[in-house]
Order: structure tokens, then C-alpha cells, then sequence
């Protein structure tokens, strides 16, 4: 028989410090929970009070959707609050507001009364920063520059205006040499301290001067919205500024930039006044009108720098601003194209970034000329798709999502678009705007699999463009990119089939349906009938919630094209019965067997659910032993009471039960660990996978089926756990350390290497051999493959998924007919990791008799917002035969 591999791995790594903790917001109704998410809780009796009356509901409103996508947030009643929470954030800045709404769909938005305006613009809002070392570029310094109000009479209409000055630390009035000024014009619909409140100009400021990226200068941020922009700007706010501190007024030590309308007015003066500034910078600007010759001329003599930035498509000044850069070509103004941001539209993520770019290359005479790293060409203006030629979603090359609908609801008073796009799985409401007798919705970008539903004045509403998905209430969106490929569609030709089960059930006294899954290749007649897996849906759902939503079909047409599961039939029966374990062996499963070349004893019959589906799964293979000898619960325990049973009988037949739950968002949490207790105390055998990060959804039961699947019908014993461990000290150069609890000698990674968004190490994995000593008469014509799979790694309150870990196999020993696995990268590399199982290598039956040695370079990359803790989890190697 072949034997298991044996490994062992333990690695020490140093990681770079948790940011230290700044003030969640002055918002006293949020809170942070231990696991990292944000609490929002509002006293009912006071949003009344601020109201005037009692809202039919109240709304979390923010920019916590996908890129930054402002979202809606259900702030459901309970007890005498509105609560909700949201999480886990990824480190950045966040503004919002809470909504309230009557039934007549009228609105009001407010914030907490005690808390100061954050926004001057938008008084309402409130705004939130969450740190960590992605963003400390634009977090708080200790001795940073000073920011100050300038005040000054406007040369247009008289009245007084002002506008915010910072200051380096550092700054002599009194120096011989005037310092360099930067002036910072806001668009038309923002106030000068907004460049403050949203944008963090002066942390940004704050952090390039510490790092040594700052010319050493004066940063004034202001308006020169009304009339006359150009005289605002230069008998206004330069002229003030002169008078009140000590700064250039020679081109060489001015610099001028703005967004959206202040971008206007600065490339306007450009044109009117070259030479006035000698480095300008558009922010998602525009430029009406062309450029003549002599003035080209003049601007390139004057100027030492002209750069442009601009946001993807969904920045409404994208079009402008291709134009804006036709028009600087065809006159031959000298300029620097960033490049399109791929990540953010024309919003403050974009704009503050443009701000670190812009400030860190002015008055630098070593700065560099070309667009940011990733940044796209601008080659064509972009045309959305035209009204009324969507039916499903339009994505785009670039995962921009378009929803829009028919005119169905063209009366409705707002429609939004419902999906688990929030962080973690949760399920946020994205406004859409009536277009015509149609609302539409254009947004990210994308990246995975989501499932969405439209909300009219209210009312949740199936798109009605969906005919392919009829059995659930929402559906599907596939994004392709770098995530959730186990849930894309496999290649044509690769596919297994999916059919339909018709069965009479005794239990419901009707006719009833499943889905059943057959591999690729099924064969009816081949000698051993195939090992069945039965599936079932939970509570609220139906037959279809595991192909119209948990996307079953897909994951296992993936790992079939990846060699990567025994191939098996699965079974979807519906459980909307009273008495589940009947239906299940009196009724579907017979009904199967007859129509299915399926086996029927423990060792080849699995069963698996979720939720209310996982209940039944505890029950029926707890209360009917030797029916069932590969178990799998998501997000579920035994919520009804706890049967009786026979541990010994149990485990007698049992080969695999694995018990999984969401976090502590996943409200059965505790009932899964409930289930825990219960096991361990009566003395089942089982295995706890750990906690997946998310709620009680799709998004965390998708991959727990992901993890179940390799693991289930392998009789050979070919599967071997290896427990890992990784530290992260609290507020210290940390060590991260990989090791195995049977095996003490370990491996230390070298590094780290600072990749920018991740520390990355580098190590060796130790020998993996295999020996396979079978026969012909055993083997047939089959070979064998091992398989890597990593899953969590759990501290209690935060994870670390599998996906951060790599490798690149090799064989040790090679001959024909035995090659090593493809490298699979990290998440943070630009792969999926080893969250999805990697080939370590694998052997024909020319190849597989004999010693094989493989071993494989790691890679450990390390997201630098890392939570401190000790996180462990186990990386599964699995050996199996292969045809």
C-alpha cells in the first residue's frame, strides 16, 4: 500500500509592529468588539428625540461597500436600539451617517449630537479611521506640522473667506530663503477643509516630512469657487498667504493643484498665467477649450512639472480628463500622465493618494517622471453600456459591475441593490439612480462571487431578468479576478453533470426534487459504484440553494479538472420535512441508488450541511450509526435538544467528521461550540476545522464544502494533519513561527523581504516521501498524487487564512513518469495560496513504483496589518491514487 507522507514544518519569522491604537471616532455610539468589528448602537429614545418622530426603520450609511462604495446598513431594532455592526475594516478612513426612514420613504439623516461636524460640507456625517501599517502614510505624527485658519477679505464679492494653512515642523518666519508654497483648491462641491477632514493633507504632509519625502515648505488648502476663480486664487488666497507667512512669490517656489473644479481653475491659470506656477497637478480636473502654440510654448519654458491623475471609470471626470490629455498633446504641452487608478473612481482614496504622489515630487529635483506602479494608459474615453441593454449585470475587462433595471419600477421612490459585498460576506444595500424609467448602478471594482437581490421602496425583489436561477430569492454574480476561483465555471469538456431527481416521498406525501451531480466521466456500469455525498440546504432554503448559491457545481467540476477529489456523486434532496432522517434513508436515498450507480454502505456514503441542513446531518448520523462514515456540519449544532446515541456505534463506522462554524458574527457560533463540548464529552471522535472568518452565509459555507470535499472517501489513510502555530507578539518586532506538534526540529524562514503590502518570507519545506510498494494486480494502471491545502490559522478573536501561504514543488528524486505540482503564490502574491489544494507532485504508473522524495520552497507572505496574537491551524497533505 502506499504510505502516508510525513512532514514537518516550523518557521520563525519577524513582523513589523500593530499600529499603535489611535480613537476609534468621536462618535460615542461606536464601538470596537474584540474581534476586530465596528459597533454601531444607537439609543432609540434619542434618534426619536432628534427626529421628532419614530422612523420606520434607521440606516447605517458610509463608504464601506467594495472600493469605497457608499452603502446602506440595516440597523435593525433590539431592545431600546438601533445596533448593527460592521467589520472586519480594512485599515483606512471612513465617513458616515445614520439614516432614517418613514413609511411614506421620506428620509432624514443625522449623527450623534454630542459629536463635533467632521465634514464641513456634509454636516451629518461622521468619520471613523482605522490604523494600521497599510495607512501610516496618512495616520497621526507626534510633532507634525501646524495647521491654522487663514482669514482674508475676497477680491470678487468682498466677503470674508479663509482657508487652512499647513506649516512644517519647523517653520522660521524669519529664515533668510522664503519657503516653497503648495496651494490645494478644492472642487466645487467640497469646502477648503475638506483637503483636512477627507482627504488628511496634513497627516499625509506630516508623514512624507518625517520619512524625509518633503521639500521643505508651506501647503495652503482653499477655494476659488464664484465669479472669478482666477482672481480668488491670485489676488485672494495667494495674495493673503504672502502677507502672512513667509513664502515665495517667484515661479521657481510655487506649485498649484486641485480636484475636480479647483483642477479647472488651476489648469485655466496655467493657460492664462504660465510661468505664475512652476509644478501643477489636476486631480479628476478638465480643460475647456484648446491651447494655442505660443502659449504651449510659454507653458513649457515656465513650468517644470504638469501632472495629471484621474480615477478608473467610474470617476466622473475619467472622459474629461482623457480629453484634457488629447489636448495637452496635440499642443505639445510638455506633462506626466499618472495613470488611471484602478482601484477607486473620484473619491478621496483616489484624490489623497494623488496628494502623497504630487507633495512628495514638487520642489524635488530628483523626483521621477512616470505613472505609479499598476497605474493603466488612458487610451479611449469610456461609453457605458446604453440604457435598457443590460438584462443581467454588465462586468466589465476591469470588474466594473453595472446593474440596471427595466421600468418596472419606474414610480419607485428609490431602489437599491442588495448583495454580500459588505466586509466579511455581510450583506450591504447599495443605492442605485433613476436613469430615465430606470434605475441603474455602476460600481467597483469587483472581484469573486456575490449573490444580490433588488430592494423597491423597501420591498426585496428577485431581478426579473433572472430566468436561469428560479428556486431561491436572489442571484448569482460572478466577477473573475483573483478570488473565489473554486466558484468560477470550469472549462467546457471538464464539467460534471448536473441533473434532476424526481422521488416520491412517504414523509411529505408528495413528489419531490433534487439536484444530483454526477463527475465527468461518470460511468454507470464500471464495476465499483461510485461513493455518494447527500448535501443538504438550511432552514428557509431549498433543493436549489446549493447550486443557485453555494455554487456546489462549480467547486466540484474544479477539483475534478484538478485531479484533486475521489470522484463521487452528490446528492441535493430538500429537508423541509419533519422528520428528516426518514425522508433521507427511506425515501431519497433509494430513490438515488435506483437512478444512480451509488454505493450504500458507511465507508462510501458521506453526509454534509449547513445551518438547519447541518442540524439534520448531526442528528441522522448520530441516531442512525453505520449509515454514514463521512460527516461534515457547517455553521450548525443540535438547536432542538440532544438525541440519544451510541458513541462506540458511532464511531464504529465514522471514518471522517469535521465540524465547522463562521465567526463570532455567525449567530450559532456557539451552538457549533456547544456541539464541541458535547462530542468531546461523550467521546465522539471528530475534528474541529477552526473558525472561517464571515457570518452566517454563503461566503463562509462555500468554503467550508471547499475544505470537506478532498478530505472525504479516502480509505487509504492518505491524509496527514499538520498542526501549525503562528505568533504574533503584541506592540513588538514579533516572530511568526510555523511548527509541528510531533516534530520539533523545524525550518526558519529567512527574511523578511518588504513587498510593499506584505512581508514575505522564504524557506524550505522538509523531505516528503512517498513509497508505493503495490503490485500490478493492486494498482492497475493507476499512479498516485499529493496534494497541499492549508485553511486557518485561528488566535480566538482573529484569523490568518491559508491563502497567505505559497510554495513552488520540486522532486527530489526525479525519473520518468514523476513530475512536481505548479507553483501556486500567495493571495498577497497575485495567486489563491493554499486555501485551495496545491499539487505537490504526482506519478504515472511508469513513475509511482519505488522511493520518491519531494520537498518545495515556501512562501509565507504576511499582510503588515496583521492583529497580534496566536493564530494555529492545521495544513492537510493528502496522498491519493490517480488514474
Amino acid at each position: 500500500m502506499v504510505t502516508g507522507a510525513a512532514l514537518a514544518l516550523g518557521t520563525a519569522a519577524a513582523m513589523a509592529p500593530s499600529a499603535a491604537a489611535e480613537p476609534v471616532a468621536p462618535d460615542p455610539w461606536v464601538s470596537v468588539t474584540p474581534e476586530g468589528y465596528h459597533r454601531f448602537v444607537v439609543p432609540q429614545a434619542e434618534a426619536e428625540r432628534i427626529l421628532g418622530s419614530k422612523p420606520a426603520q434607521v440606516e447605517l450609511q458610509g463608504n464601506f461597500g467594495p472600493a469605497g462604495t457608499w452603502s446602506d446598513l440595516a440597523m435593525d431594532p433590539s431592545g431600546t436600539d438601533y445596533p448593527t455592526q460592521v467589520g472586519i475594516l480594512q485599515p483606512g478612513l471612513y465617513y458616515y451617517q445614520y439614516t432614517a426612514t418613514w413609511p411614506d420613504r421620506t428620509k432624514k439623516s443625522f449623527k450623534e449630537p454630542t459629536s463635533p461636524v467632521a465634514v464641513t460640507a456634509h454636516p451629518t456625517w461622521s468619520t471613523l479611521f482605522v490604523p494600521g501599517p497599510s495607512v501610516q502614510w496618512m495616520a497621526d505624527v507626534a510633532h507634525g506640522g501646524t495647521v491654522a485658519d487663514l482669514a482674508y477679505d475676497s477680491p470678487v464679492d468682498g466677503a470674508e473667506r479663509d482657508a487652512l494653512v499647513w506649516t512644517p515642523p519647523g517653520y522660521d518666519p524669519g529664515r533668510a530663503d522664503a519657503y516653497p508654497v503648495l496651494y490645494l483648491l478644492a472642487d466645487g462641491s467640497q469646502s477648503a477643509r475638506e483637503w483636512a477632514e477627507l482627504g488628511r493633507a496634513p497627516q499625509v504632509l506630516d508623514n512624507l516630512a518625517a520619512q524625509g519625502g518633503l521639500a521643505d515648505m508651506v501647503v495652503v488648502m482653499a477655494d476659488a469657487r464664484g465669479t472669478d476663480p482666477r482672481t480668488e486664487l491670485l489676488d485672494g488666497v495667494v495674495a493673503a498667504t504672502r502677507d502672512a507667512y513667509h513664502v515665495s512669490d517667484d515661479a521657481a517656489g510655487q506649485a498649484l493643484a486641485g480636484i475636480g473644479d479647483g483642477a479647472h481653475h488651476a489648469l485655466t491659470v496655467l493657460r492664462t498665467d504660465p510661468g505664475v506656477f512652476s509644478q501643477v497637478a489636476s486631480f479628476s480636473g478638465r480643460l475647456t477649450g484648446s491651447i494655442s502654440a505660443s502659449t504651449a510654448r510659454e507653458i513649457n519654458a515656465g513650468t517644470d512639472r504638469l501632472r495629471v491623475y484621474v480615477g478608473n471609470v467610474l470617476d466622473p471626470a475619467y472622459n474629461s480628463t482623457h480629453d484634457l490629455l488629447r489636448t495637452l498633446e496635440r499642443a505639445g504641452v510638455e506633462h506626466e500622465f499618472d495613470g488611471v487608478d484602478p482601484d477607486t473612481g473620484g473619491t478621496w482614496d483616489t484624490w489623497r493618494e494623488g496628494l502623497r504622489d504630487f507633495a512628495s515630487r514638487v520642489f524635488q529635483d530628483d523626483a521621477g517622471h512616470g505613472p505609479r506602479e499598476g497605474h493603466r494608459p488612458l487610451d479611449a474615453r469610456y461609453t457605458p453600456p446604453a440604457a435598457g441593454s443590460i438584462t443581467t449585470p454588465h462586468v466589465d475587462e476591469n470588474g466594473i459591475v453595472t446593474f440596471e433595471t427595466g421600468t418596472q419600477w419606474a414610480d419607485a421612490k428609490g431602489v437599491t441593490v442588495w448583495a454580500n459585498w459588505a466586509p466579511n460576506g455581510a450583506w450591504f444595500r447599495v443605492p442605485m439612480t433613476k436613469v430615465g424609467d430606470r434605475w441603474r448602478l455602476s460600481m467597483g471594482p469587483l472581484d469573486g462571487f456575490y449573490y444580490y437581490r433588488y430592494v423597491v421602496d423597501g420591498v426585496d425583489e428577485k431581478d426579473p431578468a433572472d430566468t436561469v436561477n428560479t428556486l431561491t430569492g436572489v442571484s448569482p454574480l460572478f466577477v473573475p479576478g483573483e478570488n473565489d476561483r473554486m466558484l468560477a465555471d470550469a472549462p467546457e469538456g471538464q464539467r460534471g453533470e448536473l441533473s434532476v431527481l424526481t422521488y416520491d416521498s412517504k414523509v411529505a406525501n408528495e413528489e419531490r426534487k433534487a439536484y444530483v451531480w454526477t463527475p465527468p466521466g461518470y460511468d454507470p456500469d464500471r464495476a465499483e459504484p461510485y461513493p455518494v455525498l447527500y448535501l443538504n440546504h438550511g432552514g428557509g432554503q431549498n433543493y436549489g440553494d446549493w447550486v443557485e448559491v453555494g455554487r456546489a457545481p462549480q467547486i466540484l467540476d474544479n477539483y475534478s479538472a484538478q485531479g484533486g477529489i475521489v470522484p463521487m456523486v452528490v446528492v441535493m434532496g430538500n429537508g423541509n420535512v419533519p422528520d428528516f432522517p426518514t425522508e433521507l434513508l427511506d425515501n431519497l436515498a433509494p430513490a438515488a441508488r435506483a437512478a444512480y450507480h451509488i454505493r450504500s454502505d458507511a465507508a462510501g456514503q458521506g453526509i454534509a450541511g449547513l445551518s438547519m441542513g447541518a442540524m439534520n446531518t448531526l442528528n441522522t448520523w448520530l441516531t442512525r450509526p453505520g449509515q454514514f462514515g463521512w460527516v461534515g456540519a457547517f455553521s450548525g449544532g443540535l438547536f432542538f435538544g440532544t438525541p440519544q446515541f451510541d458513541a462506540a456505534a458511532v464511531n464504529a463506522e465514522t471514518r471522517l467528521a469535521r465540524m465547522y462554524t463562521g465567526d463570532k458574527t455567525d449567530f450559532t457560533y456557539q451552538q457549533t461550540m456547544n456541539l464541541l463540548d458535547l462530542l468531546e464529552k461523550n467521546g465522539v471522535e471528530h475534528e474541529f476545522a477552526g473558525v472561517t472568518q464571515g457570518p452566517h452565509g454563503f461566503e463562509v459555507w462555500s468554503t467550508n464544502l471547499i475544505d470537506l470535499l478532498p478530505r472525504l472517501f479516502r480509505e487509504d489513510g492518505g491524509t496527514q494533519g499538520v498542526e501549525l502555530r503562528a505568533v504574533v507578539p503584541e506592540g513588538q518586532d514579533g516572530v511568526l513561527a510555523l511548527s509541528v506538534a510531533d516534530d520539533g526540529s523545524g525550518v526558519t524562514l529567512d527574511g523578511p523581504q518588504q513587498t510593499g503590502t506584505a512581508l514575505r518570507f522564504r524557506g524550505q519545506l522538509p523531505a516528503v516521501t512517498v513509497t508505493d510498494s503495490r503490485s500490478v494486480a493492486q494498482a492497475g494502471v493507476t499512479g498516485w498524487a499529493v496534494t497541499g491545502q492549508a485553511y486557518t490559522f485561528d488566535s480566538g478573536s482573529r484569523l490568518l487564512e491559508g491563502k497567505h501561504l505559497g510554495w513552488t514543488p520540486r522532486v527530489e528524486t526525479p525519473r520518468a513518469g514523476l513530475v512536481a505540482g505548479e507553483a501556486r503564490a500567495t493571495a498577497l502574491g497575485g495567486g489563491e495560496g493554499l486555501v485551495v489544494p496545491g499539487r505537490l507532485a504526482s506519478a504515472t504508473a511508469e513513475g509511482r513504483v519505488g522511493t520518491a522524495t519531494l520537498g518545495a520552497d515556501l512562501v509565507l507572505d504576511v499582510p503588515v496589518d496583521t492583529a497580534p496574537g496566536e493564530y494555529a491551524g492545521t495544513l492537510s497533505l493528502t496522498l491519493f491514487p490517480v488514474d
